[in-house]
């Protein structure tokens, strides 16, 4: 019934508001995990006991498995719900990253849509999940060994929030002012793409054959998932290669990276993830060229 209603708004709205409902839908898709990753902080915070606490550190040291799998689900949310959580230390960078790198959102359903691509879906799906698992616990042995840790970060120190109030009402809070900073960035990054035009994007894309993953990677961390939508049909096409999308499919982590922007205020935090899911994913695309492997 949603996808009949959606598809019928999208024929009947005029053009140029398609990029404003397309951010809404990408929005509401996020909510549900946003909420539910806010009250799992807030119950860490106000009602966890040490045991609760010592299991979830021991949860952490396994996450890039588990994030990896959860992850390549195709839906950009978890993305966000893995950055709420990163920022209050309930789970380790190299989980984070290793969600990011295997979070699947427009891509697959695209590929289930296209009958010929059918024999490329589970190769990108378990080349996301591997990948994501062999650097996520890359990463945290690598800040381990560096002595690096995550520096602390209160969530609630500007939100007003009080233990006295419970979970839900701050967990509603955090929801309700991250989300409306996902529809910005959702607002201005659909209407920047409508501006350029499909057809430009797509000149962009294909510039360079050898250059494909170093564009396809960056364009990547572009928090919107008419990007993913954009690499994968001309991948579908034969005009992108498979390095090159899965340079941009790695780098692709739906709002997770809006998200991670907004929540974590420690910037060389957020530059070391950028920076690793960008080199990552544009280096293991440019191999896979390199290498011929298609």
């Amino acid at each position: 019934m949603f996808n009949f209603l959606h598809e019928l708004l999208h024929h009947i709205l005029p053009e140029f508001l398609h990029p404003l409902w397309h951010s809404t839908i990408d929005t509401l898709n996020a909510i549900l995990f946003l909420f539910l990753a806010y009250l799992l902080m807030e119950f860490i915070e106000h009602k966890a006991s040490d045991k609760m606490e010592k299991s979830l550190s021991k949860i952490g040291r396994g996450g890039p498995l588990l994030g990896s799998l959860l992850g390549c689900i195709p839906q950009c949310g978890f993305s966000a719900t893995a950055s709420n959580l990163y920022t209050a230390g309930v789970v380790t960078e190299g989980t984070l990253i290793a969600v990011f790198l295997a979070t699947s959102d427009e891509a697959i359903p695209i590929l289930i849509s296209t009958p010929e691509a059918h024999g490329s879906i589970w190769k990108i799906i378990l080349a996301k999940i591997i990948i994501g698992i062999v650097v996520g616990f890359g990463v945290d042995i690598a800040l381990k060994l560096l002595k690096i840790k995550k520096a602390a970060v209160d969530m609630c120190k500007d939100c007003g929030c009080e233990k006295e109030e419970g979970i839900l009402k701050p967990a509603l809070i955090h929801t309700l002012k991250t989300t409306l900073f996902i529809f910005i960035v959702n607002i201005i990054v659909s209407y920047a793409i409508y501006f350029l035009g499909e057809g430009r994007l797509n000149d962009i894309l294909l510039s360079g054959h050898y250059a494909q993953p170093f564009i396809t990677a960056l364009l990547g961390l572009i928090p919107n998932c008419a990007i993913s939508s954009a690499i994968t049909q001309l991948y579908i096409n034969g005009s992108l290669s498979f390095g090159a999308t899965l340079s941009g499919l790695c780098s692709g982590a739906g709002v997770g990276i809006a998200v991670l922007l907004k929540a974590n205020p420690i910037k060389k935090e957020n530059m070391r993830i950028i920076i690793t899911m960008y080199l990552v994913s544009a280096l293991i695309g440019f191999a896979l060229m390199l290498f011929g492997i298609n």
